[in-house]
């Protein structure tokens, strides 16, 4: 790809209506992975129902004029209990749609009754075949890949479709082959693929290799290629830029404006932009929240972000981002907490994430075009 710079128009600032929240019924989480990036996930600080109820008060406004959503994630959501999630989600009109990201050890029957009782949207955190499923082990460090299968098993059994969510810590040649073709076998509707991400407590590096990660893409999108049977996030998000550049509509990508993507932490904290940063704390920034639900309404807070210093700091580096980088048409600048948590502030503009995730990956998907591109008649 031809790194020209210009500037590049839309998200400015950020809207003041979300398009779904995050929202945290407990912190705990069953399992203790490796990369988990979760403060507190071995405590149970379950949500208290008023918090939901705080702030069902605004989705319900915002679901009456359009589709919205509620993604629960934890901690491992289902850790709360069929009886205390069933209140938490009754605030909520049915017109809400909701999401949950689970690891899966704990689905059986009887919770997917629930998830089709209350047509709960289910993605799956697994990271391939037993053997790449390492990182993913239980408190006490033994591998949770039977219980996974066991649970996505339940999901089958009852006819509830599902997306999963793959994290790689090392791409290398094969991989994205290997992962491809088992989440076919899996079942799964849509594939999103992370590379690991250096944030939270999770410490280690994510400097890759610049060929291996391009190649990682590349790779995929041949996989794909092959037998798109289901949706891969990352190919799609790529191909539908590409598309964009090609017909002259790129600077229509990008929002007017960035996602606040609220996340509501168990305790009624809301923090914008980055759900990773809930739970976290530091001398300059406090605890990143902008308030709490309790206290003040969900839309007063989203009403003027820029009044939370690290939010204003953060607009800083995409407007940075937007001068400096040929690829802001397609990413729109680098993630809050990747900033953060790879920088120790919010106005830098390149991350391991972005090169890993953005970059790389749009170069990727370029390069198999090019590499397998049809000859001239």
């Amino acid at each position: 790809m031809t790194r020209q710079r210009q500037a590049v128009p839309g998200m400015r600032g950020i809207a003041s209506v979300p398009t779904y929240v995050v929202m945290q019924p407990t912190s705990l989480c069953n399992l203790d992975c490796t990369y988990c990036y979760l403060p507190f996930r071995s405590e149970d600080r379950r949500m208290p129902v008023t918090v939901a109820t705080a702030v069902a008060g605004a989705v319900n406004e915002w679901a009456r004029h359009g589709r919205f959503s509620v993604v629960w994630h934890g901690g491992e959501p289902l850790a709360a209990g069929r009886e205390h999630f069933a209140a938490l989600l009754a605030p909520f009109d049915a017109s809400v749609e909701h999401h949950v990201q689970t690891n899966a050890t704990l689905l059986d029957d009887a919770w997917c009754e629930f998830l089709a009782a209350h047509r709960i949207r289910v993605s799956v955190s697994v990271d391939g075949p037993p053997e790449r499923n390492g990182e993913r082990v239980g408190r006490g460090g033994r591998p949770a890949y039977d219980r996974i299968v066991r649970g996505v098993e339940a999901l089958r059994r009852h006819g509830i479709g599902f997306s999963a969510l793959c994290v790689v810590s090392r791409p290398e040649p094969g991989l994205a082959t290997e992962l491809y073709e088992y989440f076919l076998a899996l079942g799964c509707d849509v594939l999103g693929i992370n590379i690991e991400e250096m944030e939270g407590v999770n410490r280690r590096g994510n400097d890759h290799p610049a060929e291996a990660v391009t190649a990682f893409w590349s790779e995929l999108v041949g996989a794909w290629r092959r037998d798109p049977r289901i949706h891969v996030r990352e190919v799609e998000w790529s191909l539908r830029y590409a598309a964009a550049v090609l017909d002259g509509t790129a600077d229509q990508v990008l929002p007017a404006q960035l996602d606040p993507i609220p996340t509501i932490a168990y305790d009624g904290s809301v923090v914008l932009l980055s759900p990773e940063l809930a739970g976290f704390s530091d001398p300059r920034y406090a605890d990143f929240s902008s308030g709490n639900v309790l206290a003040t309404p969900l839309p007063e807070l989203l009403s003027a972000p820029e009044r939370t210093p690290w939010v204003a700091e953060f607009l800083t580096g995409v407007e940075a981002c937007r001068t400096q980088c040929p690829y802001f048409g397609f990413c729109g600048g680098a993630h809050a907490a990747n900033r953060y948590f790879e920088h120790g502030r919010f106005d830098g503009t390149e991350t391991n994430h972005c090169r890993n995730s953005k970059i790389r990956l749009l170069e990727g998907v370029l390069d198999h075009a090019r590499d397998h591109q049809s000859p001239a008649p």
